[in-house]
């Protein structure tokens, strides 16, 4: 009886510390990436990311670390700017695992342009993060998204529910 309530106690405590890392990621890094990727706000965005950082949008079948990442992301969002063009991000997070001070999450996104003329272009794909916590704050170290040959769609988008963690 000891040992089940052991376990049961022990198995509680992880659950919670899970939680808590879930809240502080959805602080530290999910909040502000969509907020700072809405707003073009290249530096923000840029200092979500860990210095060892590495990005591969598999649909371009390439690699960029942290700086490579900064100037294309800049270049959006400049471009974006000039273009006059909001967009929107949204993330639906399909698988979240965190051990320690490493944690992984996988979802679908959509990103929203409003264009000139007033109409919408939506764009769709499914994304797999490893952020590591560093010096207490957690980062991004691997990002990599596709839209898996243009078939994830809206269906997909709107389909993820079984983690309830949209923002």
């Amino acid at each position: 009886m000891r040992l089940l309530f052991a376990s049961l106690l022990i198995l509680s405590i992880i659950k919670v510390f899970a939680q808590d890392a879930h809240i502080e990621i959805n602080s530290q890094v999910w909040k502000p990436f969509i907020k700072s990727f809405n707003e073009n706000n290249t530096a923000t965005f840029t200092a979500l990311h860990s210095k060892d950082a590495v990005r591969s949008p598999r649909v371009a079948k390439t690699i960029w670390n942290r700086d490579n990442c900064n100037k294309r992301q800049s270049a959006g969002d400049l471009e974006d700017k000039k273009q006059n063009r909001k967009r929107t991000l949204e993330l639906h997070l399909t698988e979240s695992i965190v051990k320690g001070d490493l944690a992984f999450d996988v979802g679908v996104y959509r990103t929203s342009y409003l264009l000139l003329d007033g109409k919408t272009e939506n764009y769709y794909g499914r994304f797999h993060v490893v952020m590591r916590k560093e010096k207490g704050v957690w980062k991004i170290l691997i990002d990599t998204d596709s839209s898996e040959g243009g078939t994830i769609g809206e269906k997909d988008f709107l389909a993820v529910n079984a983690m309830k963690r949209h923002f």
